[in-house]
């Protein structure tokens, strides 16, 4: 229970904090620990904790972006989020069912760019600055609203950091498993250590 009080007290503040940087918007934490949640968690009440993470992290940046932007998110922007983190547990689950580095990193990569489409798309579909076209829909993969950076510059740092979270993560659960004599999880037909609650 403390270790999970502590990621979702970090991943939340680390999420608001970045707001007040733009280098660091969707540079985040968060989808890397739904996707190592589910590759290395057994108790799967672990995994409600990045949803708890974000769930926080939304209201503030919801209300940062609304009293001092003028432009709140809606709705679906939170469920497109929601089903995007709950997309991540569900490639963990399948790389949990054969860990490897390659299984890992792929699996890092897809969370980014499943999130990157929905995302940006449900945002084209709601919001009305977009033209409902093709070209609209572009518009809002790749450049976005003209007072923000690109939308590419939101994909680049959503990218990096996954890769960069997941293997921080994964780097972590392994020197917890050599430290506890337990095998690698990332060992060839090793039974897999996993942190108990």
């Amino acid at each position: 229970m403390p270790f999970a009080i502590a990621l979702i007290l970090f991943a939340t503040a680390y999420r608001g904090i970045a707001v007040w940087n733009p280098e660091l918007v969707n540079f985040s934490p968060l989808m890397a620990l739904a996707f190592c949640g589910a590759v290395y968690f057994r108790p799967r009440w672990l995994w409600l904790v990045p949803f708890a993470a974000l769930s926080l992290s939304d209201l503030y940046i919801n209300h940062y972006y609304a009293t001092q932007m003028g432009y709140a998110w809606d709705g679906v922007g939170a469920v497109a989020r929601t089903a995007c983190f709950a997309a991540a547990l569900g490639l963990g689950a399948i790389v949990a069912r054969r860990k490897n580095w390659l299984n890992l990193f792929s699996g890092a990569l897809g969370g980014s760019v499943f999130f990157y489409l929905v995302t940006n798309t449900a945002s084209w579909a709601t919001d009305a600055f977009y033209a409902k076209t093709g070209a609209g829909w572009w518009l809002a993969m790749t450049v976005g609203h003209p007072q923000f950076a690109p939308t590419l510059f939101f994909f680049r740092n959503t990218f990096a950091s996954d890769l960069l979270f997941t293997g921080i993560f994964a780097l972590a659960m392994e020197y917890a498993a050599l430290r506890a004599g337990r095998p690698s999880l990332m060992g060839r037909n090793h039974a897999p250590a996993t942190v108990r609650a």
